[in-house]
């Protein structure tokens, strides 16, 4: 059963996570890790019959980690695009995905659609499809320069930089962003599917297919069940439909 069968062997599950990401990973007062993404994984773990054990560290190095064996599988609110692909597999989607562009309380930036962001500042969390889509759509294509496009570890950072008015805008995932604007202040100028690449998923090493398969059948039932959308409504995920 490859990675599957030292995980159960193991009684524990490796999870990497970059815990930086409210409501889906963070670090509560107690250093417990909170959200949805934890709730969900533990609820995975127990369907396995295994623990548990988190590793926190930057989203860039999630993937790196994973193929070098350092962690099992990576849940972080992680969307597969065709560059991961290449060096990961995925689990079916557990949840859909939208992303949101922020400006200061007092911006007066008006976004119909995300090239509307052209010409303005603008930042994201390196690593994320988020950052790719700036790289893509705005900085290649010659709408923003590659100086006015800035890269965070962390989305909050990024956020601060907003809210003192170094960049006009920040492209995160939309349920941090409604999170980190409630936190600092900031105001929600678009919310949008176009910048995404896909769903969120589970990544693990390429070629466990055991894993894969006992992972999707797992999510499938929660998702049956009612249990993602319970663990939904504890961590007061909006619904963004």
């Amino acid at each position: 059963e490859g990675l599957l069968g030292t995980i159960k062997e193991r009684g524990r599950i490796i999870v990497g996570t970059s815990a930086d990401y409210p409501p889906y990973e963070s670090i509560d007062a107690s250093g417990k890790f909170v959200g949805f993404d934890m709730d969900l994984i533990r609820a995975v773990a127990e369907k396995m019959g295994v623990e548990v054990e988190f590793q926190d560290m930057p989203f860039d190095s999630l993937i790196a980690a994973v193929q070098e064996g350092k962690i099992d599988v990576v849940i972080a609110a992680m969307q597969s695009t065709p560059e991961r692909d290449e060096t990961v597999d995925f689990s079916m989607d557990y949840r859909p995905t939208k992303d949101a562009f922020l400006g200061a309380a007092d911006s007066t930036i008006e976004l119909k659609t995300g090239l509307d962001a052209a010409g303005h500042s603008i930042g994201a969390q390196t690593g994320t499809v988020q950052e790719a889509w700036i790289q893509s759509a705005l900085v290649s294509a010659g709408l923003t320069p590659s100086d006015q496009a800035f890269s965070y570890e962390r989305a909050d950072q990024g956020g601060l930089d907003v809210q003192n008015g170094r960049i006009d805008l920040l492209l995160i995932d939309a349920e941090p962003a409604i999170s980190l604007a409630d936190q600092l202040g900031l105001k929600i100028l678009l919310i949008t599917d176009s910048t995404s690449s896909s769903g969120k998923a589970i990544a693990m090493p390429q070629g466990e297919t055991a894993l894969k398969a006992e992972l999707d059948k797992i999510i499938q039932g929660l998702m049956d069940d009612g249990t993602i959308t319970q663990i939904e409504e504890a961590n007061a995920l909006p619904n963004l439909d």
